[in-house]
This record gives structure tokens, sequence and C-alpha cells, in this order.
């Protein structure tokens, strides 16, 4: 089985589009000889013969016809992934851990404007609770990640107050008595064990009315009034809840920012990030 060298199909259609031989080495850029050897090695390949040397302009045969369309597709192709494998768009991954309430607009504005910046590099983000994220993020899944975390490790690049509180529904007054009735997040998320060991220490009674997956569905259900909950004070601010008063504010947490690299493309967007936290930091104090 004969496989078509691009190199002789491009001389072909270049000897029929051209008019000539003399016309096509000069837009090939080589000579006369060299594309006469190069149509005679792709007639040989293919067992015929493709253009009426003798007519002027030099026609192609019927069999040159048949093989002219396929010629022009399949020098397309070659081209096309060329220019693909040369394009060095999307090239390089980078894989960011979030917290789904910090994976909102305005970091997401972040990455827009890094991905427009830096067309080479491919941004992968995954949401999820923040020790899954900071479990992945040391066995190598992760090239940066945001936590929330009680105090920020030795390596962290930045690291923020997550000033948290305790909310009721905005909608619906009720009396807390024991057993509370609490909205918390998956086994494992940090403000679920915060508030069972708040709870305990003073000797509460209290039970798990609805377990959410996401912060807007935590925040969904303390709306509505099926419990309460320790919640960060800025994504509370979107909902219809208010502090409750029966429980004092609770000392902040820590968001911090991790990245094994910081130089380069991905230090740039560290600092996008990084300023970015800053800033959202500041907005909660300004509410406070």
């Amino acid at each position: 089985m004969w496989m078509l060298d691009p190199r002789l199909l491009r001389a072909f259609v270049v000897i029929v589009d051209s008019g000539g031989f003399t016309a096509a080495a000069e837009r090939l850029h080589t000579t006369q000889s060299t594309i006469s050897q190069q149509l005679s090695r792709l007639e040989e390949a293919v067992g015929h013969v493709l253009v009426q040397r003798g007519s002027r302009p030099p026609r192609p045969t019927e069999a040159g016809e048949r093989l002219l369309c396929y010629a022009r597709r399949i020098l397309a192709l070659h081209e096309e992934a060329e220019l693909r494998l040369a394009d060095p768009m999307g090239a390089i991954p980078v894989r960011i851990g979030l917290p789904d309430d910090i994976a909102v607009a305005t970091m997401s504005e972040v990455f827009a404007f890094f991905a427009q910046q830096h067309p080479e590099i491919r941004l992968d983000v995954t949401a999820g609770l923040s020790r899954d994220l900071t479990r992945r993020y040391r066995a190598g899944e992760f090239d940066v990640v945001v936590v929330k975390e009680q105090a920020p490790a030795a390596d962290c690049i930045a690291s923020f107050p997550e000033v948290i509180g305790w909310f009721e529904s905005a909608r619906i007054t009720k009396e807390w008595g024991d057993p509370l009735p609490l909205v918390t997040f998956p086994v494992g998320g940090l403000y679920r064990e915060e508030m069972f060991a708040r709870l305990e220490s003073e000797q509460r009674q209290w039970y798990v009315s609805f377990t959410g997956n996401s912060l807007d569905s935590v925040l969904v259900a303390v709306e509505v009034g099926l419990g309460l909950s320790l919640i960060p004070v800025i994504a509370a601010s979107a909902y219809d809840v208010r502090p409750c008063h029966a429980f004092a504010v609770d000392g902040p947490m820590a968001t911090s920012l991790y990245a094994w690299e910081a130089a380069g493309a991905i230090g740039v967007l560290v600092e996008l990030m990084v300023r970015a936290l800053s800033e959202r930091s500041r907005g909660v104090d300004a509410k406070r």
C-alpha cells in the first residue's frame, strides 16, 4: 500500500494551479527539474500519468483530475495539523483547587484575564472542601490551591482572615432551644466540625437537620428556616439570613493560598489571585 507524500502532492497541485513547471518552481522556491522529478515520483507511486505534459498549459489527465480534489483536501488537513501542533494554545495545564465560595465571579474574572494574557496555559479549576483540597495539593494533584484552615502553614504564599458567624433565617423568627437543628456541610467539612465542637463545649444538644454539598445549598436551607449554620460572613451577605445573636461571633479562620511554583506565568497568576483574595478580605472588613 502506497502513501502519498505531501511534498509530491503539493508539487502536483501547484503545477496545475500555476499553469506550468516553471511557474510552479518559482512559487515553491525550487528548480524546474526538481518539480518535474517530484511529479514523476508521484506518478510512479500512484501508477498513473497525472499531467498532460504536451499541452500548454499542462492539464491534468483523467486520473489527475480524480486525484486533484483529494490532494487539495490532504494538503489542507496536513496544514491544519501542522498549525495545531505548532500552536501552543492550551498546551500547559495549571491545576487549581478552590472552595466553592472562592470560585465566584471575582476569581473567575481573574482566570479570564489571565487566560487572555497567556493562551499557552490551560486552567483546570476544581471546587471542593478545603481539607480534601489540601490533601490533594500535598499529593501533587494541584499546582495552586486556596483553602480554609484554622491557621496557615509555613509554606503558604498568602493568608487572610476568614470571618465566620452563626446565621439563621431572616424570614422566620424562632427561639432556638435544645436540641438545635443544624444545617451543615458534608462529613469532613471544616465548618461542620467547628459547629459540633462549639456546641459540645457549651454542652448544647443538637442534631443535623440538613446537609448540603455546596455553600449555596447550605445558605438556601438556612434561608427557609431549616436550622442554624456556621458560615463565612462574606458569603452570607448575598442571602436572606441574619446573624444569630444567641451565639457570639467565632474567631476568624484563615483563607490561605499555596503554590508549588511562584515564578513565570504561574507567578503572575498567583499574584492576581492573591490580589483578589486581599480585596475580598477588605470587603468583609468594610461590612463589619
